[in-house]
């Protein structure tokens, strides 16, 4: 038996007398915030890499003290620059940052500590948390290229103020709000703060 549709309902979701829900708005991050959440996140790993760059080195100081040869400032200066600085030291601290970046984002809601402190997020093109593939080309971009990628990103993803490789990625940075739940956002619009 075919029953009439209820007259009360709408085939848009609105009860009577509401108007049909309209566009999510999605609140890109600003340039300024996203450099001020990194900058943390920067003195945070660095903190950390310096502590652990000491541990590892007092060994090495250690013995110097005891060999008065390995502290002439002409072995000192050769091994310091063929061991642990320039490249080797950019890497190291590179990798870090990369796997940093991968597990909080991944793992905290789109957030990093930085990000967090600053109420921002990372989540895909519809506001929805991103998968750990995504976050991780991503954080390859902040971790390895960031002058290229922001540049880039400046000139060909100002739109959605994406980086050349979180375009890549589809993702975004949003502005966090109390009510975020992670729902599906279809054709969000997104606005500026």
């Amino acid at each position: 038996m075919h029953m009439p549709p209820d007259p009360s309902s709408r085939p848009d979701g609105a009860e009577r007398g509401q108007h049909p829900a309209q566009q999510p708005e999605i609140i890109l991050a600003r340039w300024s915030t996203r450099f001020w959440a990194w900058l943390v996140d920067f003195l945070i790993v660095n903190a950390g890499l310096g502590i652990i760059f000491g541990i590892l080195s007092m060994p090495m100081w250690l013995y110097g003290f005891t060999n008065p040869g390995m502290m002439s400032p002409m072995y000192g200066s050769e091994w310091w620059n063929n061991g642990f600085g320039g490249p080797f030291s950019f890497a190291i601290s590179s990798l870090v940052f990369f796997a940093y970046w991968t597990y909080m984002e991944a793992n905290h809601n789109g957030q990093s500590i930085g990000k967090m402190l600053l109420r921002i997020k990372t989540t895909d093109l519809e506001g929805k948390q991103a998968n750990t593939t995504s976050i991780a080309i991503s954080s390859f971009g902040k971790a390895f290229l960031l002058p290229i990628d922001v540049f880039f990103g400046w000139i060909f993803t100002n739109d959605k103020r994406q980086r050349l490789l979180s375009r890549a990625a589809n993702t975004i940075v949003i502005r966090a709000t109390d009510d975020d739940t992670g729902r599906a956002r279809s054709s969000a619009r997104y606005q500026k703060e």
